[in-house]
């Protein structure tokens, strides 16, 4: 099973000078705790909602001057299309991450997978349950 499969198609994305209020307000209309950050189609960086609290509310920035690119992740993990399941599985367990931009040769974004699209077949349970296992361990950072 490829990745195609599962991925998410209507990706909603922002550009990198897209401010924090709006991507905010992405999230809660679309029920989603990421939007991907693309410059001329191209995946730059991703935006959680867990990057607008910990480096722009707890840092006391400014919400209204604080744009994408200001709280991104940069260097961000990605899937292709053609991908198997699995191996897209084991990438989310190792990079400890809850989605994957799903991007084709040239870094153009064509989807989104989810930890949650994986769960929801019973043939990738174990998969999924793994991936979310080692995504919740905690890391050596102290907050």
């Amino acid at each position: 099973m490829k990745v195609n499969e599962f991925m998410s198609k209507n990706v909603i994305s922002v550009a990198p000078d897209t401010s924090i209020i709006e991507i905010a307000r992405i999230m809660k209309n679309n029920n989603i705790g990421s939007v991907p950050v693309v410059k001329e189609s191209k995946v730059i960086g991703i935006v959680t909602d867990r990057d607008i609290v910990l480096r722009d509310i707890a840092e006391g920035k400014d919400i209204k001057k604080v744009t994408a690119k200001d709280v991104m992740t940069t260097g961000v993990t990605t899937a292709t299309p053609e991908m198997d399941i699995h191996e897209a599985a084991k990438i989310m367990s190792e990079k400890q991450v809850r989605r994957l931009p799903v991007v084709e040769k040239n870094n153009q974004i064509v989807g989104m997978l989810a930890l949650g699209d994986i769960a929801v077949y019973s043939k990738l349970e174990d998969d999924a349950g793994e991936a979310l296992s080692d995504i919740s361990k905690p890391t050596n950072t102290m907050y």
